[in-house]
C-alpha cells in the first residue's frame, strides 16, 4: 500500500502502485515502452490514480533535449518581428517544439550573453540580430550551434539564413520618389549595423544612376518616437521626399509633420519599409516595401527542423520585397 505524502507524486510511487520498476514507468510515460501492452496500461492507470505528472525538466536533462528553441530578437515591440515570431511558433508547434524568446531591447552588447543564456534552455537558436558585429555573429553561430539566422547573413557564419534584400528594396523606394520628380531626398537612418548599411547602399545606387539627386542623412532609430524626433531636421533639410528606416519611423514622422502643419504628401512625400498592418490603415496610407515576415518565420523553422533531425537544410533564401505605392507619396510640388 502506497502512503501518499504531501506534494507531487514521484515516479517511485507510481512504480510501486503498478508493481513495476521506475525505469518501466519512465519508458511508458515517455512513449518508449515496447513491452506487454497490459503492463503499459497498468502503469498509466496507476499514474492517473496518483495524479502523477512527469517532470519534463528532469526528462530534458536526462535525454539531453528540451523540445524548445530559442529566438533572440532586437525589439519584440516591432510588429514585423511579432509576425516572424507568430509564424515560427506555429510551425515549431506543429513538430512538437515551443519557442522561448529573448529581447535585447536594441542593446547590441547584451546580445551574445542573451544568446548564450537562452541557448542553455533550448535545443537550438534562431538569431535575429541585425546590429551584431560580423565577428560576433560568426562566433555565436559556431559556439551555440545549431543556429539559424533571420534577416542577417554572413559568409563566415556556418548557419542557414533567411533574409530580405533591403538594398534592392530601398533602391526601389528611391526610384519611386525620383519618378515622381523628387530630387532632394532625406533618409532618416536606423540603428548602426548591416540593415542601415544595406539601405544606404540602395539609396546610393539610385543617386549614381539619376542625375541631380541629393540625399540628406538624418540620424534616427527604429521606433516611431525616433520618427517624431527627426521632424525638425527633416523640415530644415528642404527635402520633398523622405525615406524612413522602417514603417514605425515613417509613422512617427508623418504624425510629427502633420502636427507641424506640413502636409503629407502635398508638401513632403514619406516612405517606410516592412509593410506592417497599420501602415495601410493610417492616414495617409503609407508607401512602403512589403516584406513576407510570416514566410521568414516558416522557412526559418524548416531549416532549424532539418538541423535538429541531422539532415541537410534547404538552401539559403533572400526575399525580394515588393513596392506598395499608397497615398503618402505624390508628385513633387
Amino acid at each position: 500500500m502506497v502512503t501518499r505524502r504531501p506534494g507531487a507524486t514521484t515516479i517511485a510511487e507510481v512504480a510501486e502502485r503498478a508493481g513495476v520498476s521506475a525505469s518501466t514507468v519512465s519508458r511508458v510515460m515517455n512513449g518508449r515502452f515496447g513491452g506487454d501492452p497490459a503492463v503499459a496500461e497498468r502503469v498509466r492507470q496507476a499514474a492517473a490514480e496518483l495524479r502523477y505528472s512527469p517532470n519534463h525538466l528532469a526528462r530534458s536533462f536526462a535525454l539531453g533535449q528540451t523540445s524548445a528553441i530559442g529566438f533572440l530578437v532586437p525589439d519584440l515591440a516591432n510588429p514585423s518581428i511579432q509576425a516572424v515570431l507568430a509564424a515560427l511558433s506555429k510551425a515549431a508547434a506543429g513538430d512538437g517544439y515551443r519557442v522561448l524568446v529573448a529581447d535585447s531591447a536594441e542593446a547590441v552588447d547584451d546580445e551574445p550573453l542573451l544568446a548564450a543564456e537562452i541557448r542553455r534552455r533550448s535545443d537550438a537558436l534562431v538569431l535575429c540580430a541585425p546590429r551584431m558585429s560580423d565577428a560576433e555573429l560568426v562566433r555565436v553561430a559556431e559556439t551555440l550551434a545549431p543556429v539559424v539566422l533571420v534577416n542577417r547573413s554572413n559568409p563566415g557564419a556556418a548557419a542557414p539564413t533567411v533574409t530580405v534584400d533591403s538594398r534592392t528594396g530601398f533602391a526601389a523606394l528611391a526610384r519611386h520618389l525620383c519618378a515622381l520628380g523628387h530630387r532632394r531626398l532625406a533618409y532618416v537612418t536606423g540603428p548602426p549595423g548591416v540593415a542601415t548599411r544595406n539601405r544606404v547602399n540602395g539609396i546610393n545606387d539610385v543617386v549614381a544612376e539619376v542625375e541631380g539627386v541629393t540625399v540628406v542623412r538624418i540620424e534616427g532609430g527604429a521606433s516611431s518616437e525616433d520618427g517624431v524626433a527627426a521632424v525638425e531636421e527633416v523640415i530644415a533639410s528642404g527635402a520633398t521626399g523622405v525615406l524612413a528606416f522602417n514603417d514605425l519611423v515613417a509613422i512617427g514622422l508623418v504624425h510629427g509633420l502633420t502636427e507641424r502643419g506640413v502636409r503629407v504628401p502635398d508638401d513632403v512625400s514619406v516612405t517606410g519599409f516592412d509593410d506592417i498592418p497599420f501602415s495601410r490603415y493610417m492616414s495617409p496610407a503609407l508607401t512602403t516595401e512589403s516584406v513576407p515576415h510570416r514566410k521568414l518565420g516558416e522557412m526559418a523553422w524548416a531549416r532549424m527542423h532539418a538541423l535538429l533531425r541531422g539532415t541537410e537544410p534547404d538552401h539559403d533564401v533572400v526575399f525580394q520585397p515588393r513596392l506598395e505605392v499608397r497615398r503618402s507619396t505624390a508628385p513633387a510640388g
